[in-house]
């Protein structure tokens, strides 16, 4: 959604960490703009377009993405999410869900962590087949802690579910049937993907980059 608004979301011109921050704007109906920086080609990557404003921004942590909000300056994904969802009382409402939101935000990022080391190392080719070994028992972890729910914190739609969505999806693009074992986790991502098809029936605009990373 792109409209008046004192709201900027600032990332690179990828999916990437803010995939799950757009879709939790356009869920929530929050009206924003986006400015996306360019990264050069391979081998230099030129960060130019992002390193010549980076701390002309008055950001306290300046990095991307960042959400600027009237006199609210943010960085960090997660801080941005939970900013965002605070607004629409998507963190929790009971000690369990909280605790529930907190677990499964912080597993979600060490997930990614490991995610992008592979995608990015030049030895991609040769730790793919570790990583994809070791993948069953990482979705079985998510498979018995989302359990007979259906989201993550409980029966209630929270911004981790955005989160740990974005994850499980960039992973079946990398390997597109690894959770034909876990069936709840299937029917959560059917359950996500009838949210993701109103709002992609509403957008006027693109939420960003198919590329999974």
């Amino acid at each position: 959604m792109s409209c008046e608004s004192s709201m900027v979301l600032g990332y690179w011109d990828i999916r990437g960490l803010a995939h799950a921050i757009r879709l939790l704007l356009e869920f929530t109906d929050t009206s924003y703009e986006e400015k996306r920086y360019t990264c050069g080609e391979a081998p230099d990557y030129d960060r130019s377009q992002w390193l010549d404003v980076k701390f002309k921004l008055d950001l306290d942590f300046p990095n991307l993405p960042y959400l600027l909000d009237g006199k609210n300056k943010i960085t960090q994904s997660n801080a941005i999410l939970r900013y965002i969802a605070r607004k629409h009382n998507m963190c929790g409402e009971t000690e369990e869900e909280k605790i529930r939101v907190d677990i499964i935000e912080n597993q979600v990022m060490d997930f990614r962590t490991q995610l992008i080391r592979l995608c990015y190392s030049s030895d991609h080719e040769k730790l793919k087949p570790q990583y994809l070994e070791e993948l069953p028992g990482q979705l079985k972890q998510f498979s018995m802690f989302l359990g007979k729910f259906s989201w993550f914190a409980g029966e209630k739609l929270t911004f981790v579910d955005f989160l740990t969505y974005d994850i499980l999806d960039q992973n079946r693009i990398f390997d597109p049937k690894c959770l034909d074992e876990f069936p709840n986790l299937k029917a959560f991502m059917c359950r996500f993907g009838d949210v993701l098809h109103f709002l992609y029936k509403t957008l006027t605009a693109p939420l960003g980059p198919a590329d999974p990373l």
